[in-house]
């Protein structure tokens, strides 16, 4: 039996009433878990805080999976013979769990993430310290994302960006721009 029920998770998940969102944006712009469970005890109540806590304490349950067809893109990308980095607004106190948990973080060729930085998408700032990080040209580079701002921001940072959908139409949009990777069979 789940420890919350339906309604007590969708009120969580609704910023307006628990302020998760809040929360999570902080420490992805790198405070603690503590400090985010904290503010949510000062601004939305103790129910909330202590919601925030078992998430936390259960944070690899929330994690959905790879999305299919992604680990295999991921692999014909590399060995294409280019590389694949990410730029993820995540705290750093669980970014370790993930990548433990899901081969394809570890196939990336490296990484930037927020509360590392303390920089978030969709601040152009984080686009210009990944493009350093990585050694790459924006000139040279795509940026993919499911959020419509952090498309933009990475386009105010000189990026070439794909708004992610789904594996299949990213697939065709690479092998559209030339990316030499193998088309879906048919």
């Amino acid at each position: 039996m789940p420890r919350y029920s339906e309604k007590r998770i969708e009120d969580f998940l609704d910023n307006d009433i628990s302020g998760f969102y809040d929360a999570c944006d902080r420490m992805d712009a790198g405070a603690s878990p503590a400090e985010g469970i904290a503010w949510i005890r000062e601004t939305h109540g103790e129910r909330w805080a202590e919601m925030l806590a078992y998430y936390f304490d259960n944070f690899l349950d929330s994690l959905t999976g790879t999305i299919p067809g992604m680990r295999v893109l991921v692999h014909d990308i590399k060995a294409a013979g280019l590389g694949v980095w990410g730029l993820s607004n995540w705290q750093r106190e669980t970014i370790g769990e993930a990548e433990n948990a899901y081969e394809i973080l570890r196939m990336l060729n490296g990484r930037v993430i927020s509360s590392e930085v303390h920089m978030r998408k969709p601040d152009t700032a984080i686009y210009m310290k990944a493009l350093e990080s990585f050694g790459i040209d924006a000139a040279t580079t795509v940026f993919v994302d499911d959020r419509a701002s952090n498309v933009i921001g990475a386009n105010r940072a000189g990026i070439r960006c794909i708004r992610f959908r789904d594996e299949r139409g990213l697939r065709e949009t690479l092998i559209d721009a030339g990316v030499p990777i193998p088309a879906v069979a048919e």
